[in-house]
């Protein structure tokens, strides 16, 4: 675990901070290189359609190929189901229910600021107080308490079907129930929850494609498999002189433990990071970004917070201006995600925005207009998404407002992306 940036008080000096950060004041190797001598992508891997070319093509532009020279180019990827196939949240918060690793918090109101009083309820109920505070849950036998624990995380809501989170929050910046995952592990140190990832990380990923596991009465994915195009993408990159980074809206350190299997080492992987105590032990508190401080999860890296952070942790960004688009140079050359939590920072990127589809309305609005003809979508390597019937509703409701209510799509001029059609699919 790195002192500097991973989970760490959140009342670090700006030097510090400053001190990690690193790629791009490192300059790009230059002089041009016959295309032979370029990194290439594996030709054995498959892509949809010229999606490889596409992606080669901005590798030998922005790349040590192209003999510009330079500060290095950085290249973006979320995690879950775009580097990975599934969550690996999920995949670790099951293992801890099944092996008992949630301790029991004093009272579940204190793991969120937007818990509901009918989650506390419904927790208090089905986990029982007879567990003294700060031991184990046996939720690998009590399925009530479970349940509850992974359908809040996964659905928002109780068992009962009672919003298990209310109150006010920006909804480009934060979810509560993403913040809520390390929040779970409130007292553990954090070589415990590596200890943890390791451990659900070496089942999923023994599990052949398609398994499944009970958790409670839930029967969730019991799987994980790295994609082998994301894989040599990354690999290919590196060789290129790029500086790849993970940026993940889960908990850090099990960011950490998986990114490790492409290469990734922990000053380049970002994800939500708790403060710890005195002690040493995850605390339901989270740095925050652009100017927010410390929290329970105000910020985060979702949609707008992944541009902040990227802003903020790579290219030195400070205070509220890191929330805002930076201008060509101080931005990513390459950004990989699936999901809406993605859109943003993907988007910012100068040289590709790679999009695997899993029919999320916003990402998909953007990338099937395509405005500035860099949008490359892949179907999910893996298990890939059915075409979409519907259009996306771009024009009307696609596009997330910060309030949580929606409305249409709008390119850089303003202009309404109009409906777009599901054309790259499984």
């Amino acid at each position: 675990m790195r002192t500097g940036r991973t989970l760490v008080s959140g009342l670090l000096a700006a030097a510090a901070l400053a001190a990690s950060i690193p790629a791009t004041a490192t300059a790009a190797p230059a002089g041009p290189r016959s295309r032979s001598a370029c990194p290439q992508l594996s030709e054995n891997l498959a892509w949809y359609g010229d999606n490889r070319a596409k992606l080669q093509k901005m590798i030998d532009e922005r790349g040590s190929c192209s003999g510009k020279g330079g500060p290095r180019p950085v290249a973006a990827f979320d995690w879950d189901n775009t580097v990975v196939k599934n969550d690996i949240t999920d995949v670790t918060i099951a293992w801890a229910l099944r092996h008992d690793k949630i301790l029991r918090p004093a009272g579940w109101k204190s793991t969120s600021a937007w818990l509901t009083d009918e989650a506390d309820a419904a927790l208090t109920k089905a986990c029982g107080t007879d567990v003294p505070v700060g031991r184990p849950l046996r939720t690998s036998t009590n399925t009530a308490c479970a349940d509850e624990i992974f359908e809040i995380r996964a659905e928002g809501r109780t068992m009962s079907g009672a919003a298990a989170f209310a109150g006010e929050w920006n909804h480009r910046r934060t979810v509560p129930q993403y913040a809520w995952v390390p929040q779970l592990f409130t007292g553990h140190t954090v070589r415990q929850l590596e200890s943890y990832t390791r451990k659900a990380r070496k089942e999923a990923l023994a599990a052949p494609v398609g398994a499944t596991q009970k958790v409670g009465t839930h029967e969730v994915s019991g799987y994980a498999r790295y994609y082998d195009q994301q894989r040599d993408l990354i690999r290919t990159l590196k060789k290129a002189g790029f500086d790849v980074y993970i940026v993940s809206a889960g908990s850090e350190p099990v960011a950490e433990v998986w990114s490790r299997g492409v290469g990734i080492d922990r000053e380049h992987t970002i994800a939500i990071r708790s403060v710890l105590d005195k002690q040493g032990r995850i605390t339901p508190w989270t740095r925050g970004c652009g100017g927010v401080p410390v929290s329970k999860g105000e910020a985060i890296p979702y949609m707008d917070g992944k541009r902040c952070i990227i802003n903020q942790e790579i290219f030195g960004v400070r205070g509220a201006k890191a929330w805002q688009q930076q201008p060509w140079d101080r931005r990513i050359a390459l950004g990989g995600g699936d999901a809406d939590t993605d859109v943003t920072f993907v988007g910012d990127a100068t040289g590709a925005h790679l999009v695997l589809n899993r029919n999320k309305p916003e990402v998909m609005c953007r990338a099937y207009d395509n405005a500035d003809g860099r949008w490359v979508v892949n179907p999910m390597f893996i298990e890939p998404k059915r075409r979409q019937t519907a259009p996306y509703p771009c024009a009307t409701a696609g596009y997330t407002h910060p309030d949580g209510t929606h409305g249409p799509v709008r390119r850089p001029d303003g202009s309404v992306i109009p409906d777009q059609r599901d054309t790259i699919h499984g």
